[in-house]
């Protein structure tokens, strides 16, 4: 946390140190992701320096001294002596580390930030003259990340946090449904909802080729490729009626979320269904905020704002979309209400239940 308001200088002096200690950590961490050093100390440490580098293709030099700054961070446990010195990764930082299926699969988040940091020249610049950086600007790293931290909640959580919903299940479980994923990313989720419903047919749209090509990839893979399609398109071009629809972590990023919701209630059955999952951010904003806060506007600084802004006209909405603002979206797009699904306990994020008119 901050230091209080009235704090001396010297204490926000040590708070701008120890926020710098943490970003440079969490470049150390990038590293070690990108360079395969985390995982080559999990699947097969104890490691040397030597050793760490000649599994991972990499320079002896740089591999020592990573890990001797992990080991004084505490990443890593070293052992033997000074000039001979062997290094492990403790079973719990493996896991957040390198386990792509765990729930608390957390590196992502450092190539995220990555990625922002190595656009902060184009940042500035729009900072001061307006404009933005936009999601391809800031390339596979941001892209990646997006989608390889949320996978572990689509594939594990996402069909037991909705068959807890049982009008919403009994929508999604009709025989033969079409059910829309709208900015499905890498397709992570669309795959998931075909998982929990095997009778429906999914597609998934989203204006990011790459993540499109990647998801017809990951489709194929999973022998889905039969009942979920992926489109390069934007949700205007949605051709209904399908019978649900989900937004998921997406619409906070549109430069035009009233068209999209508009969009979206005009390919949805009356009878159906339309989800929005956005941060579960406060109903009103507190300072200090806590956790879930800071992270948001965080990704809202260096990522959400800037690609929204980068396209014209933009409403500039910002990862920290609160209650009062989505419902704004739903009415102008021509919903009668929006609800708050009881669905708890899905990492930061809350469900939202958009509703046609009667």
């Amino acid at each position: 946390m901050s230091p209080q308001a009235h704090a001396p200088a010297d204490e926000w002096a040590d708070h701008v140190v120890g926020s710098a200690m943490a970003a440079m950590e969490t470049l150390a961490i990038h590293l070690g992701d990108r360079l395969g050093w985390y995982r080559a100390l999990a699947e097969s440490g104890p490691h040397s320096a030597a050793s760490l580098a000649e599994a991972t293709g990499t320079h002896e030099r740089y591999a020592r001294e990573w890990l001797e700054h992990q080991a004084v961070a505490g990443m890593v446990t070293a052992s033997g002596p000074a000039d001979d010195r062997t290094y492990t990764l403790p079973p719990g930082a493996a896991e957040a580390l390198t386990d792509g299926t765990s729930l608390a699969y957390a590196a992502p988040i450092a190539r995220m930030v990555a990625a922002a940091a190595t656009q902060m020249p184009a940042l500035l610049e729009a900072y001061r003259r307006g404009g933005g950086v936009s999601w391809a600007d800031l390339g596979d790293d941001a892209r990646w990340a997006q989608a390889e931290v949320n996978r572990p909640w689509f594939d594990t959580m996402l069909a037991p946090a909705l068959a807890a919903v049982p009008n919403l299940d009994a929508i999604l479980r009709r025989p033969g449904a079409r059910i829309a994923d709208v900015a499905c990313g890498a397709g992570w989720s669309a795959l998931a909802l075909a998982r929990a419903y095997p009778e429906a047919r999914v597609t998934g749209i989203d204006v990011d080729e790459p993540s499109i090509l990647q998801a017809r990839a990951n489709a194929d893979a999973a022998g889905l490729a039969d009942r979920v399609e992926f489109l390069h398109q934007d949700a205007g071009a949605l051709e209904g009626p399908y019978d649900a629809a989900f937004v998921l972590e997406a619409l906070h990023d549109m430069p035009q979320p009233v068209e999209v919701l508009e969009a979206i209630r005009a390919a949805v059955r009356e009878d159906g269904a339309v989800v929005v999952m956005d941060e579960a951010v406060a109903e009103q904003p507190a300072e200090p905020g806590d956790d879930v806060e800071r992270l948001m506007y965080g990704y809202s600084i260096l990522v959400c704002l800037p690609d929204s802004m980068s396209a014209s006209p933009t409403a500039a909405t910002g990862t920290v979309m609160r209650p009062a603002v989505l419902r704004g979206y739903a009415a102008d797009a021509g919903f009668a209400d929006v609800t708050i699904l009881p669905i708890e306990d899905f990492a930061f994020f809350r469900f939202y239940r958009l509703h046609h008119p009667r």
